[in-house]
């Protein structure tokens, strides 16, 4: 048996390993009846506590004023299907997001004339970002 340090990631941890191959290797042997084959109990960091980052809170998606049309997740515009001054009727595909290599169309909530489109292809948008505006 032979005690290691191991780095995963900047935290260190304190590891026995025993050798299967080579001079003076032990047969291995089994664990007593009942007992469970591997360590039940994970080895604690030996920098300290690992501490997780805190978590974000969620944004949900909606309109900041009325005829915005939000991100519904975060992604990157692949395309956009409409200009400033078209119109428009309810579920009419409005631009093309990728967000892990799906993609999905955002379409009109309502019908109506595109006032102002706020992205491009190719920008990263986030969950809840204006897009575009309908009058």
């Amino acid at each position: 048996m032979r005690r290691l340090r191991i780095t995963v990631e900047g935290v260190a941890y304190d590891v026995t390993v025993e050798e299967l191959d080579g001079a003076g290797a032990e047969a291995p042997r089994l664990p007593p009846a009942g007992a469970a084959p591997y360590p039940v109990s994970s080895a604690a960091p030996a920098t300290g506590e690992h501490l997780a980052p805190p978590r974000a809170d969620r944004v949900e998606a909606r309109p900041v004023a009325p005829g915005d049309v939000v991100s519904p997740m975060a992604g990157v515009i692949v395309s956009v299907g409409v200009e400033v001054g078209r119109t428009v009727e309810a579920g009419h595909p409005l631009l093309v997001l990728e967000a892990m290599k799906m993609q999905t169309t955002i379409a009109a909530p309502r019908s109506g004339t595109v006032g102002a489109i706020a992205v491009a292809a190719g920008v990263s948008v986030q969950e809840g970002q204006v897009l575009m505006t309908l009058r």
